[in-house]
């Protein structure tokens, strides 16, 4: 293990994130919206005034170091080692994509009794849950706490998996997961149209709908946003060449905003790209909500 002078330490620590990714991995940096900015692989990690913070992992800083450090897990001396000039691999930005990570789950239920009666109570329409738990999109946790989201790749291998407890606020993604897939529901793939959402079970709720509007479920594409412009939208482009089209049901918040008009604007040029936000409410889940109370009163006027 390198031995570090404290010198060494204070000069590493001068160099901002910000910095950092522009000089040494300009591959990864990308404008979120004015002067903040987040990573390609991780679009939950934000960077502004000279901090960085990774959301979805609740750990942030203030230098380059502590992000090799937290971030790309680099021992502490080698980070100060690479910050000072020293022992630096030239970036290759042509190098063969990486080995598929590993997905670890974890143990799973097989009874889905309160994973089906949670998704229920959040409005979902009964046949879109039966549906994920048939072709294996939808599972619940052993312990009954959690419901998992599984993304899937173009072999049909589980590539991603988001975590949502039913009982906290927490949400989250199962080790190992692949940002450049999402949980998405299958669609005839001669569909020319994609339609994203904030996260897996508001693609549910957009599900549920279409279900209530009439429209069929396998005639739509539909996945979760995943980054800006998101990584598993460009590997799902990628993947289903006959799209032509991608619609976006964002929040409508300021965050929502800046992602719609951040994947507009990355899109436009090769894609028809259509900003269709809920109605009404902040997000799809808060429009569901209002259409059965809709429906549940017209139904009692008869």
């Amino acid at each position: 293990m390198p031995v570090v002078s404290k010198e060494e330490i204070a000069n590493a620590r001068k160099m901002d994130l910000l910095s950092y990714l522009r000089a040494y991995e300009p591959g990864e940096l990308v404008r979120f919206s004015g002067e903040t900015y987040c990573t390609r692989t991780h679009d939950s990690l934000k960077i502004s005034n000279g901090k960085w913070y990774w959301f979805s992992q609740n750990i942030g800083g203030r230098s380059a170091l502590d992000y090799l450090v937290k971030v790309k897990e680099m021992s502490f001396p080698e980070a100060v080692k690479m910050l000072n000039g020293q022992a630096v691999q030239p970036i290759c930005y042509e190098k063969p994509p990486p080995a598929p990570r590993k997905l670890l789950l974890p143990l799973l239920d097989t009874n889905t009794s309160k994973t089906e009666a949670y998704l229920k109570s959040r409005g979902i329409h009964p046949q879109i849950i039966a549906y994920c738990i048939q072709h294996g999109l939808l599972f619940q946790s052993e312990n009954a706490n959690d419901v998992i989201f599984v993304g899937y790749d173009t072999k049909g291998t589980r590539r991603y998996a988001a975590l949502r407890s039913m009982t906290t606020d927490y949400k989250g993604e199962a080790t190992g997961s692949d940002k450049h897939f999402s949980f998405a529901l299958p669609a005839c793939m001669e569909n020319p149209a994609v339609h994203l959402c904030e996260c897996a079970i508001d693609v549910m709720y957009y599900a549920t709908l279409c279900k209530l509007g009439g429209i069929v479920l396998r005639r739509q594409n539909r996945s979760k946003r995943a980054n800006v412009v998101p990584v598993a939208l460009e590997q799902f482009l990628k993947d289903h060449s006959q799209i032509t089209k991608v619609v976006l049901h964002l929040d409508n918040d300021r965050v929502g905003r800046q992602a719609a008009e951040s994947i507009m604007g990355g899109l436009d040029k090769k894609y028809t790209v259509l900003n269709r936000p809920p109605r009404a409410g902040k997000d799809v889940n808060d429009y569901l909500r209002m259409e059965i109370v809709n429906r549940n009163g017209k139904e009692r006027e008869r």
